[in-house]
């Protein structure tokens, strides 16, 4: 038997194009029978077993594809896990995984509840751990109350002193003689000025109770950094390729602006931030990113086409909708299907003293009235005239 060269399995992989199966099957298709070895007969069987499986898994017309891709992603979600994926490092931070995380994104949660960027770098800083560090530093967001040990009351002279850790300070890039401009911007009344490591506040009150608010608002002052931005992690990819910055917290808007940040592939997982700096289109291709970053980790194969299916609902009123009552579901307008979903006597009622009508037009309401759904072969409407038929049939017995 002849074997098939590298060159002849390529070229014929490639002519799956021709016949409308979609690049990114082809792909995975060439990875997977690259190093098998096959011979010409066993080649072509199997490709022709690709092109028939394919075209019988496409939809047919009339077909829910939403009903099926609403399975499709409910299906596997059930069987997630519920827990949590850390990652590992110095300054360790947790991230929303599994089956809560596919649920704030089906919801469109207008805030994530664990957001975080992975920042990638420019060419001149992605290469070695100094240059990345430098990108950090203006990134990470610092407070007085990481730079000092402690910030005391002088109860005599009726002063705060704070008193700052100068490795820590030129570890992150911080000089000490602009701390008291930095405060002055937030305190307006009383003086500032720095006495060695330390910085001396005269806030011109004398009330214990107000001093310990003050102290407590200047503790959580930001001296350096992108606001919400809490914390950083310097990690390498790609092989020790390049180094990126995984953050917790998110400023998008902030950060593209920086120095030294690849605007182009720096991603965050909080979508509606996505959609006001960068539009619906990035949103929605946010979405599906995440979730099939959420269904992989999980181990699920999910088709990406029932989460362009699901995304495409979301984004196409120019906005980001949820699919629950506040949402999609919500806002259709058919009665019977907003009462199918959920709150079914307030949905009645609210209709019945608005007099909207019910044009059974959809799955849901047909089904509940008992009637034929308008899919499958309850789409199409054929008519047949018996009379006619059977003037037909004695023309063709009188003809014979």
């Amino acid at each position: 038997m002849v074997k098939v060269t590298p060159t002849v399995l390529k070229q014929r992989v490639e002519e799956l194009k021709d016949d409308g199966i979609p690049e990114d099957l082809i792909d995975k298709i060439y990875e997977k029978i690259k190093d098998e070895n096959l011979e010409a007969e066993q080649l072509e069987y199997f490709l022709n077993k690709i092109y028939v499986n394919f075209y019988n898994a496409m939809e047919e017309p009339g077909e829910p594809c939403g009903t099926i891709a609403a399975q499709s992603i409910g299906e596997p979600g059930t069987q997630m896990t519920l827990r949590t994926f850390h990652y590992a490092g110095v300054e360790e931070f947790s991230v929303t995984q599994g089956l809560p995380r596919l649920i704030e994104i089906v919801d469109a949660r207008r805030f994530p509840s664990t957001p975080m960027m992975e920042i990638y770098l420019d060419e001149d800083y992605r290469k070695t751990e100094e240059e990345a560090i430098k990108v950090h530093n203006r990134i990470e967001q610092i407070r007085i109350e990481q730079i000092t040990h402690d910030v005391d009351l002088d109860f005599v002279n009726w002063n705060i002193v704070i008193n700052l850790i100068p490795e820590i300070c030129e570890r992150k890039g911080i000089d000490i003689d602009e701390i008291p401009e930095v405060l002055k911007r937030y305190k307006k009344k009383g003086t500032i000025k720095r006495e060695g490591n330390s910085i001396i506040i005269d806030p011109g009150i004398e009330d214990l109770q107000s001093m310990q608010k003050l102290r407590e608002k200047i503790l959580k002052k930001v001296v350096k950094g992108i606001r919400g931005i809490k914390r950083g992690l310097l990690t390498p990819v790609d092989d020790n390729k390049e180094w990126v910055i995984k953050t917790e917290g998110t400023n998008m808007q902030g950060v593209v602006q920086i120095d030294g940040v690849d605007s182009s592939r720096t991603i965050s997982n909080h979508i509606h931030e996505i959609e006001k700096l960068f539009g619906i289109e990035a949103a929605r291709n946010m979405i599906i990113y995440e979730a099939q970053k959420v269904l992989e980790q999980q181990g699920l194969d999910v088709d990406l086409r029932h989460l362009l299916i699901l995304s495409d609902l979301m984004c196409h009123s120019g906005t980001i909708q949820s699919i629950g009552r506040h949402g999609i579901s919500g806002s259709k307008s058919s009665v019977f299907a907003r009462a199918a979903f959920e709150v079914t006597v307030n949905q009645l009622l609210d209709a019945g003293l608005y007099g909207e009508e019910e044009r059974l037009l959809g799955i849901p309401e047909n089904v509940i009235i008992g009637q034929v759904a308008k899919i499958g072969t309850g789409s199409v409407q054929v008519m047949f005239d018996l009379d006619e038929n059977l003037k037909i049939l004695n023309e063709r017995r009188n003809s014979s």
